[in-house]
């Protein structure tokens, strides 16, 4: 088959650390891989050079409610112009606002079949919307998801949960689950990782990696944590990321009294977040906004088991008492679960042996395969309606 020409619109793209901008790099690697030719359309980044020439940044700027996440701002017909010079194939955006919006339009205006993955519960996130009613913004977002995933000619999502939500929004474009592949790193030693991280050997390192944010309902995390650290004083937790929820993180913790038992790692590059995965002895997650949960997964690729509190996609992944436990978000439970992982080790060793290889399957080259098989039903779809549009007038 001949390589196809591929126009990416995304608002969020690397630097910016996020399950959209991991899943939109590994797709871009992926399909290159295969002799595509992939265009990223995105956001500037303050201070930030492309090694990529084919990423085309628009003029951006970052709001109030927007922090850490430029947004890209018109005019943009200089970058239309340059759309208009490659002649693509199909489009494939990754949000569905500004630069989503943008991708929609150049390709009903270009007469080319586009594809969209939804990538995130946006309803989930509207307390960021501070100065209007919360049930206010729920309704736009849930009015904006509902016309821009039926003006696509395909949706992807990669999990069953995202997939129903989209359903609820009453979005009727076929829509394909094509889970996020995991990019294989080197597997790294766990000793020489936790003697590099100053890790005790004793000390038992419950791990989360995400943002720092109200919506990954970290005090749930932050109170099972708490209840962890008082019957096992072994037990620390490490929070690997950073976000506008920190501070009060930080206070949460300070009154649970474990404030020498939790770490603020922070902001940590990509490239050495695998790291601290090889060097934990658990992984903990307490969102439920997630459509798939990517870094669960990234755990069990370094044999970390995961406890992740039931909702949205994140627990998708996890199957109880193979590699990890699903719980109630409740916080309560959440420690017991955690004490319970940790003392009977039988269990832990058949959890840790066990991840692994319960996403063996979820690699990238998969996750190329299948995005392909879709963007190419879309073309021929798209010529088949045209031949039938142009015999219709025979």
């Amino acid at each position: 088959m001949e390589p196809l020409r591929i126009a990416m619109f995304s608002d969020s793209a690397l630097p910016i650390l996020n399950g959209v901008s991991v899943s939109v790099d590994a797709l871009v690697g992926e399909l290159r891989n295969q002799g595509h030719s992939v265009h990223l359309y995105t956001a500037r980044y303050p201070h930030y050079r492309d090694p990529d020439a084919n990423t085309y940044r628009f003029r951006a700027l970052e709001t109030p409610i927007s922090r850490g996440y430029p947004v890209a701002i018109p005019p943009f017909y200089r970058m239309l112009h340059k759309f208009r010079r490659q002649e693509y194939d199909v489009v494939h955006t990754h949000t569905p606002f500004v630069l989503g919006m943008v991708g929609l339009r150049w390709a009903e205006s270009h007469g080319l079949p586009i594809v969209s993955t939804y990538h995130t519960l946006y309803d989930r996130y509207s307390h960021y919307f501070r100065l209007l009613p919360r049930r206010y913004i729920r309704f736009r977002i849930a009015k904006h998801t509902n016309f821009y995933y039926n003006h696509v000619d395909h949706v992807l999502t990669p999990s069953e949960a995202s997939m129903k939500w989209l359903k609820r929004h009453s979005v009727s474009t076929p829509t394909t689950v094509v889970p996020t592949g995991i990019p294989r790193g080197p597997m790294l030693e766990r000793a020489e990782m936790r003697q590099a991280l100053g890790i005790p050997p004793d000390a038992r390192i419950l791990l989360y990696v995400g943002r720092l944010a109200q919506e990954k309902n970290l005090g749930v995390l932050l109170e099972a944590a708490a209840a962890v650290c008082r019957e096992d004083p072994r037990a620390r937790l490490w929070l690997v990321g950073d976000g506008p929820y920190r501070q009060e993180c930080v206070d949460i913790v300070r009154r649970s009294g474990i404030g020498d038992r939790v770490r603020f790692v922070g902001f940590v590059p990509r490239a050495e977040v695998d790291r601290y995965y090889a060097a934990a002895d658990l992984f903990v997650f307490s969102s439920i906004t997630e459509t798939q949960g990517l870094v669960v997964q990234e755990a069990m690729t370094h044999g970390l088991p995961a406890v992740v509190v039931a909702g949205g996609g994140a627990g998708a992944s996890v199957v109880d008492g193979l590699n990890g436990f699903v719980v109630k978000n409740e916080a309560g439970e959440l420690a017991r679960t955690i004490q319970r992982v940790l003392r009977d080790e039988p269990l832990y060793s058949r959890l840790t042996e066990q991840a692994p290889r319960s996403v063996r399957d979820l690699g990238v080259p998969a996750m190329g395969e299948r995005v392909l098989a879709v963007y190419r039903q879309v073309i021929r779809d798209q010529r088949e309606s045209a031949n039938a549009d142009r015999f219709a007038w025979v």
